[in-house]
């Protein structure tokens, strides 16, 4: 088992890179988040999944800990296995993915690519309870903010989703709202939250 590798990045490809480690250069299949920290000759660290098929013999890596633990997550699930668990975690930020599956969002699950409702909802059937809660924690300014869970926040995050804001920062400005005020209204949380947003 190959749990972790630390190599110099020898390529970039889609989907993928070259990284050499020990005089070998191995393929390490990333998520986006992790690829867009790349550069080529520079030193990067994975923590990986090493999977083995009958054709084939794939490694998974991962510029966190908390990518590898959904990541180990989602392919734990009947019918997603490590490509469409890849393109998840590809999809959305992991903290988004995380809270999509604690809150039991069928339809923010079923946007990614290769995502049917069927998968979305057998996801959230065998993760809702397995998922850490930490993990749906959005990273405002380098901390890591807990998740939405007033139904004041809710509906404050639905509406400004309506209204075009990418879900990810809409997120991060409510619960960091909330944080220093639990009790406000929802009305109160658009109103602030507009004014962060524009």
């Amino acid at each position: 088992m190959i749990a972790y590798l630390s190599g110099v990045v020898r390529e970039i490809r889609e989907g993928s890179a070259v990284v050499v480690a020990g005089g070998l250069g191995y393929e390490v299949q990333c998520p986006v988040s992790t690829l867009g920290r790349l550069k080529v000759g520079d030193v990067a660290e994975f923590n990986t999944r090493f999977v083995v098929r009958e054709d084939a013999q794939l490694l998974f890596g991962f510029s966190d800990a908390d990518s590898l633990r959904l990541f180990d997550l989602l392919i734990g699930v009947s019918g997603v296995g490590p490509k469409l668990g890849l393109a998840m975690l590809s999809g959305m930020p992991v903290s988004a993915l995380a809270q999509g599956l604690l809150s039991g969002d069928v339809k923010l699950l079923s946007s990614v690519s290769g995502v049917g409702k069927k998968t979305a909802e057998r996801l959230v059937l065998e993760l809702q309870n397995k998922v850490p809660e930490h993990l749906a924690a959005p990273v405002v300014g380098g901390v890591k903010v807990m998740p939405v869970h007033s139904s004041a926040g809710r509906d404050a995050i639905d509406a400004l989703l309506a209204l075009g804001f990418r879900e990810q920062q809409v997120r991060g400005v409510v619960a960091e709202l909330l944080g220093a005020d639990p009790e406000q209204t929802a009305d109160a949380l658009i109103r602030k939250s507009l004014g962060r947003l524009r």
